[in-house]
C-alpha cells in the first residue's frame, strides 16, 4: 500500500512540474515553419469518447464510431453521463454483434445462477482480452481480462469491441478486443455534475437495494493553459435469489438391465447480495501543441451469499425403484424411489443432507495511469503512457449440513420440468426435528493478487503532401506483470460428524440436532419456491447461516459431536482414537481449520515480461481516384514467462535379488523448481476499406491478421507429480520385474505457448440514415496450438546421468481448429410514420458460429478406464457415461451456434423506451466437471466392457459432458426525460420469469438437469444534471 501512494503522488507531482514548466518550454520552442493544414483523412482515426444525450442519439453516436473506424468495430455509448443501458457491462456486451455472456457464475463452476452473468465470448470463443481506455486491464484470478460484471457500468462512457485487430493495439485477444472507456474533462465543454439515484428489486429476494452515483467535472482556460478535473463514483446494491431443481444422472442397475433411473431429484435456493463500488478521477491539461492527462481506476466487487442445497447421500445401485413407467429408450419417466429393503424386509429410504453454504468474495482493481504527448513540428507527434495496476482478491467458503432419513421421493419427469411428490407419511418425518442430525461441514480458503507495469511509447509521423499516405505510426510497449494466487490447505477441507453410515462401527447413534440445542438451525418452508406454482417442496431443517460463517468457533463444535458419538461408542477410543479414526474417514490428519499452509500444490506464482514493437502505416487512395482506405503494419512481441514451482518424485526399489527388467536408479525429491521461457512473435495485420458511394454510405471491409491469446496463468502452474512404480511378479522366485511405470500429473504446464490464430474478416456495411444500417461480416479463424489435456514428457537423470523419461498428464498445445461463421445486423427509426409513432425504430443481430477440434494425437477408446485422476485422459477429453462409455469428440466450449438480439425502441420527444429480446444458443460447458454429480467426484460408474476383467462392477468415474440450454430472456425500460436536466426511468428484466436450463449429455439422449429461476428484476432511477 505505501508503494503504491508514493507513486500515485509521485505522478501527480511529475503532472504538476509538466504544467508549471510549460510556459517557459512553450516560450523558448521556436514557431514552425506554416504549413500547409493536412487534409481530413489524415486525421488518426481512434475512437474517441463522445458524451451524448438520449437513446437515439447513442445509437447515432456508435455507429458513426462503426462507420469511420480503421477496424471492424462495434460500440455501445452511454445514453447519457454513466447511463449505458444495462446492469452491468457482461449485459451491455451482450447486446453487441458477435457477443455472448454466461450467464453462471464462472467456467469452473457452472452449478451456480449469476442474474447480472458473468465471462464474455466474442465469435464464440473465449480468447479475448480487456483494455480499459486502451490499456490493458485485468483481475486477480488467474485470467487475462477484467471481470466485466465487476466493473461499475456507471463510470463507463462507452463499450468498443474490435473483431480484428491492427498493429498499434495490445496482442492477446483472438476472438475480440473489449475497450471500456471513461469521459475526460476536456470531453465536456465546461462545467458538469450529474447524480444518479436508483431503487433495484427481485421478485424472489423481494428487497428493494439502492444504488447512487455522481459525477462532476470542470475546467478552467488560464495563461498556463487549459487545466480540467473530473471525479466519478458509484456505489451499487443488489439482492438476488435464485431457486433450481437438480436432476441426478441415470443409472443402469446392472450391464444387461434394459432400464435406466435417476438416484435422486434434488433442490437449492440461493440468496445473493453483491456490493459494486467505483471511483474515477482524471486531471487533465493542455497548453499549445502538449496535452497530458492523469488518471486514477478503482472498482471494487464484494458478494456473499448463502445457499441451502438438498441432495441425496446414496449409492445408486442402493436405490429401489418402485411402480416405475419408462420411455420407448428404457429411461424412468416416473416412479417412487426409496433405499433397498434391510435384514427385516423394510425400505430404509434415502439420506438426505441439508446443507448451508456461506461463500464471501472481496474483489479490487486499481489502476493508475499518466499519459503525456505533444506535437515536436506539424508532422511529429509523441506519445509517453505510463500504467500501474494492483488486483486482489479473497474468498471464504463454508458448507455445514444436517441430515434426514427421507422415506421416499415420488418423481415425475414427463413435464417441461421435472416434479416431486411428498405425501403425508414423508412430510411427518421432514417436519419432525427429532429426525435431522449433524452430518457435515467443509470450509475453503483462496486469495489472489496481481501487478502490472507497463510504458508505451508511439511516434506518429504525417504525411501532409502524399495523396496516398496519411500517417506512420510506431511504438514500443513494455510490460511487467506478476500474478499469485494461493489456495487454503486443504483446499476443500471436508469432515464428517455422523452419517448412517457409520452407525455400528465408528459411532453408536447420530449427533440428532436436539443434543446440540446450543448449534442454532432454522426451518425453510420454500415459500414461493421458484416463483410458485412449479415445485410443492416440504420444508427442512437447515444450520443456521451464522453456523457457517461463524468459522472456525462452530466447526470446533461439530466437531465435538463426533467426539462425543465416537467416545460414547468405544469409551477405550478416547484421546487420539477417535480422531484417528476420523483420519480413517477422511484422509487427512486430525481435524483442524484449513488455513494457508506451505502446500506447493495450492500455489502459483506467475511473472511474465512482455516487450513489443510495431510500425503501422495508414493510407488512403481517395485522391488518386480509388475510394480505398486502411492500415497495414507488424507488431513484434517478446514474451518471456517465469513460474515458481515444485516437483515431486517417489520411486519403488526393486525386491532384493529382483530380475526381469532393470529398475533406474532414481532419488526420491521433493523440491522448488522454476520454469523459464520465452518466445517471439510477429503480428502483421491489414484493415481495408473501400466507400462503394461517394458518401460514404456503402462500404466494404477486408481484414486479415495474425493473432495470440497467452495461456490463463492457472493453466501455467509449475507443480509437478512424478512417480517411479514397479509390477512386480511375486510369485516367481527370485522375484521378476515384469513393468516399470514412469508417470505423473502436472497441476499446470509451465511451457505452454499461445493459441495463434491467422484470422479473416470480409464485411458489406450500408449506412442509409443518421442512425439507420444493415451490415453483414464472414469470418474465419484458423487456430493452432489450442491447449487441452493430454501427454507431455518430463526428463529426470538417473544416479548414471542416463535420462529416465516421464509421462505426464496436463494441459498441452495439442490441437488445432477453427471458428468461422457470419454476423448481420439491423437498425433503423422508422420516419415517415404518423405523429406519434415516429419515434418508433428497430435493432436486430443475428450470429452464426461454427467450430471444430482436431487434436495433433487423438485420444479415444470406446471404453472408460478407474481412476478418477487428471492421467486418465480418456475421461477427461471424451468423458465418461454412467454404464463407462465414452462420447468422442466434443466441439469448443462455451461456444453457440446461433445468437441473436431483436429490440423495439421508441424515441420521440422525452419519451424513450425499449423493449429487448436476447438469445443464445446451447453450448458447452465442458466434459468431466468436477462442480457436482456429473463429474468424477462420482466414481460409481458401471462397467459394461464385455473385454473388462471388472465387467459388471461400478468403479468406473462418471464424466457427462454438461451444456447449457438455449436460453431466452426479454427486458424493457421506459424513461421520461423532465426539462432538460431531469430523468425519471423505469426498468424490468426477465419480464416472462423464464428457466434457464442446463443439460446433461448420455447415450440415452439429452437430459435436463439443473433448472434454474431467478425471478423478475425491476429498477426505478432518476437522474439529474446541472
Amino acid at each position: 500500500m505505501r508503494h503504491f501512494k508514493r507513486t500515485t503522488l509521485s505522478l501527480a507531482a511529475v503532472q504538476a512540474l509538466v504544467w508549471a514548466a510549460t510556459p517557459a518550454l512553450a516560450q523558448n520552442t521556436p514557431a514552425p515553419a506554416p504549413a500547409a493544414a493536412p487534409a481530413a483523412d489524415k486525421a488518426p482515426q481512434a475512437l474517441e469518447t463522445v458524451i451524448v444525450s438520449g437513446r437515439r442519439a447513442a445509437l447515432a453516436s456508435a455507429q458513426k464510431l462503426k462507420q469511420e473506424s480503421d477496424e471492424i468495430v462495434d460500440s455501445v455509448v452511454a445514453d447519457e453521463i454513466g447511463k449505458l443501458p444495462d446492469r452491468s457491462v457482461s449485459e451491455v456486451l451482450q447486446r453487441i454483434v458477435g457477443a455472448t455472456m454466461s450467464r453462471v457464475s464462472s467456467s469452473n463452476d457452472p452449478v451456480h445462477f449469476s442474474v447480472e452473468g458473468s465471462g464474455v465470448n466474442i465469435r464464440g470463443l473465449t480468447y479475448v482480452s480487456s483494455t480499459l481506455n486502451g490499456r490493458e486491464t485485468f483481475s486477480a484470478n488467474q485470467g487475462r481480462t477484467l471481470g466485466f460484471e465487476d466493473v461499475p457500468p456507471e463510470l463507463m462512457a462507452g463499450v468498443d469491441v474490435y473483431k480484428n485487430p491492427s498493429a498499434e493495439q495490445i496482442e492477446g485477444a483472438i476472438g475480440g478486443l473489449v475497450n471500456l472507456r471513461t469521459a475526460l474533462p476536456f470531453d465536456f465543454p465546461g462545467f458538469k455534475g450529474s447524480i444518479s439515484l436508483d431503487v433495484s428489486r427481485n421478485s424472489l429476494a423481494k428487497k428493494n437495494k439502492p444504488s447512487v452515483s455522481g459525477l462532476l467535472s470542470n475546467t478552467w482556460n488560464t495563461d498556463a493553459g487549459k487545466f480540467g478535473a473530473l471525479i466519478d463514483v458509484a456505489h451499487s446494491l443488489s439482492s438476488n435469489r435464485t431457486d433450481g431443481l437438480v436432476l441426478d444422472p441415470f443409472y443402469k442397475a446392472t450391464p444387461t438391465s434394459p432400464t435406466w433411473f435417476s438416484r435422486d431429484m434434488s433442490w437449492k435456493q440461493q440468496f445473493y447480495d453483491r456490493t459494486r463500488d467505483g471511483i474515477y478521477g482524471a486531471l487533465q491539461w493542455k497548453k499549445d501543441d502538449v496535452e497530458s492527462s492523469l488518471t486514477f481506476f478503482r472498482s471494487k466487487f464484494k458478494f456473499n451469499w448463502n445457499e441451502n442445497n438438498v441432495s441425496a447421500q446414496v449409492d445408486p445401485y442402493n436405490v429401489e425403484v418402485l411402480d416405475g413407467t419408462y420411455d420407448a429408450n428404457g429411461v424412468m419417466t416416473k416412479g417412487v424411489l426409496t433405499g433397498k429393503k434391510d435384514a427385516n424386509g423394510n425400505y430404509t429410504g434415502i439420506e438426505v443432507e441439508n446443507q448451508t453454504r456461506y461463500s464471501k468474495r472481496n474483489s479490487q482493481t486499481d489502476e493508475l495511469a499518466w499519459k503525456i504527448s505533444g506535437k515536436v513540428n506539424e508532422q511529429l507527434t509523441l506519445t509517453s503512457d505510463f500504467q500501474y495496476i494492483r488486483s486482489k482478491t479473497n474468498n471464504f467458503d463454508s458448507t455445514v449440513g444436517t441430515a434426514v432419513a427421507l422415506p421416499k421421493e415420488t418423481v415425475d419427469y414427463t413435464g417441461s420440468m421435472p416434479r416431486l411428490v411428498f405425501d403425508a407419511s414423508d412430510m411427518a418425518v421432514l417436519n419432525d426435528p427429532s429426525k435431522y442430525y449433524w452430518a457435515m461441514m467443509m470450509d475453503h480458503l483462496d486469495k489472489g493478487k496481481g501487478t502490472q507495469k507497463a510504458w508505451k511509447g508511439d511516434a506518429r509521423w504525417v504525411f501532409h503532401d502524399n495523396k496516398i499516405l496519411n500517417d506512420l505510426r510506431v511504438g514500443v510497449r513494455i510490460a511487467k506483470r506478476d500474478a499469485e494466487t494461493i489456495n487454503s490447505n486443504p483446499s476443500y477441507n471436508w469432515a464428517t460428524i455422523t452419517h448412517a453410515w457409520q452407525v455400528g462401527w465408528n459411532i453408536g447413534d447420530l449427533a440428532y440436532i436436539t443434543k446440540a440445542p446450543d448449534i442454532p438451525t432454522y426451518k425453510n418452508n420454500y415459500a414461493d419456491f421458484m416463483g410458485g406454482g412449479k415445485a410443492n417442496l416440504p420444508s427442512l431443517y437447515f444450520p443456521a447461516a451464522s453456523v457457517a460463517f461463524d468459522w472456525p468457533n462452530s466447526y470446533n463444535k461439530l466437531h465435538q459431536l463426533y467426539l462425543n458419538e465416537c467416545t460414547n461408542f468405544k469409551p477405550g477410543w478416547d484421546g487420539a482414537g477417535c480422531p484417528q479414526q476420523a483420519n480413517s474417514i477422511q484422509g487427512g490428519g486430525k481435524w483442524a481449520p484449513t488455513s494457508f499452509g506451505t502446500d506447493p500444490a495450492g500455489r502459483n506464482t506467475q511473472a511474465e515480461t512482455t516487450t513489443a514493437g510495431y510500425a503501422q502505416l495508414r493510407f488512403s487512395f481517395d485522391e488518386v481516384g480509388l475510394p480505398i482506405d486502411g492500415n497495414v503494419g507488424l507488431r513484434a512481441v517478446h514474451t518471456k514467462n517465469q513460474a515458481d514451482g515444485y516437483t515431486i518424485l517417489t520411486t519403488q526399489a526393486a525386491p532384493p535379488g529382483a530380475v526381469g527388467l532393470a529398475v533406474p536408479q532414481l532419488t526420491p525429491f521433493a523440491k522448488e523448481q522454476n520454469f523459464n521461457q520465452s518466445f517471439t512473435d510477429y503480428l502483421p495485420s491489414l484493415n481495408l476499406k473501400w466507400k462503394a458511394t461517394a458518401d460514404g454510405a456503402l462500404q466494404f471491409r477486408f481484414a486479415a491478421s495474425k493473432a495470440l491469446a497467452r495461456p490463463q496463468f492457472s493453466q501455467m502452474q509449475g507443480f509437478l507429480s512424478m512417480s517411479q512404480t514397479i509390477e512386480v511378479d511375486a510369485q516367481s522366485v527370485p522375484p521378476n520385474v515384469k513393468k516399470i511405470n514412469l508417470t505423473g500429473t502436472a497441476s499446470g504446464n509451465p511451457e505452454l505457448k499461445p493459441i495463434r490464430s491467422d484470422q479473416e474478416d470480409v464485411t458489406a456495411e450500408w449506412y442509409f440514415a443518421k442512425n439507420g444500417s444493415v451490415t453483414a461480416a464472414v469470418f474465419n479463424k484458423n487456430l493452432k496450438d489450442i491447449i487441452v489435456n493430454q501427454a507431455f514428457n518430463r526428463t529426470v537423470n538417473d544416479a548414471n546421468g542416463k535420462p529416465v523419461n516421464f509421462v505426464l498428464n496436463g494441459p498441452v498445445n495439442g490441437a488445432k481448429g477453427y471458428a468461422r461463421g457470419f454476423e448481420v445486423a439491423y437498425q433503423q427509426y422508422f420516419e415517415g410514420l404518423p405523429s406519434l409513432l415516429q419515434g418508433i425504430g428497430l435493432q436486430a443481430n443475428y450470429t452464426y458460429v461454427d467450430s471444430k477440434v482436431k487434436r495433433y494425437n487423438a485420444v479415444y477408446t470406446g471404453y472408460c478406464s478407474p481412476g478418477a485422476g487428471q492421467d486418465n485422459l480418456n475421461l477427461y477429453i471424451n468423458g465418461c457415461d454412467t454404464d463407462g462409455r465414452s462420447f468422442g469428440d466434443m466441439p469448443l466450449d462455451n461456444l453457440s451456434k446461433n445468437t441473436f438480439n431483436i429490440a423495439l425502441l421508441y424515441d420521440r420527444g422525452p419519451v424513450s423506451a425499449r423493449i429487448a429480446y436476447n438469445y443464445r444458443g446451447r453450448y458447452l460447458y465442458g466434459v468431466a466437471l468436477n462442480s457436482d454429480n456429473t463429474g468424477p467426484n462420482q466414481t460409481n460408474a458401471l462397467d459394461t466392457n464385455p473385454a473388462s476383467a471388472n465387467f459388471g462392477q461400478h468403479n468406473l468415474p462418471v464424466g457427462l459432458p454438461l451444456w447449457a440450454d438455449g436460453y431466452g430472456q426479454v427486458d424493457a425500460g421506459l424513461h421520461l426525460k423532465i426539462g432538460n436536466d431531469l430523468s425519471l426511468g423505469v426498468d424490468a428484466t426477465n419480464l416472462t420469469n423464464k428457466t434457464y436450463k442446463q443439460i446433461m449429455q448420455q447415450h440415452i439422449g439429452m437430459i435436463g438437469h439443473n433448472y434454474f429461476t431467478s425471478g423478475r428484476g425491476y429498477r426505478v432511477s432518476m437522474q439529474y444534471s446541472f
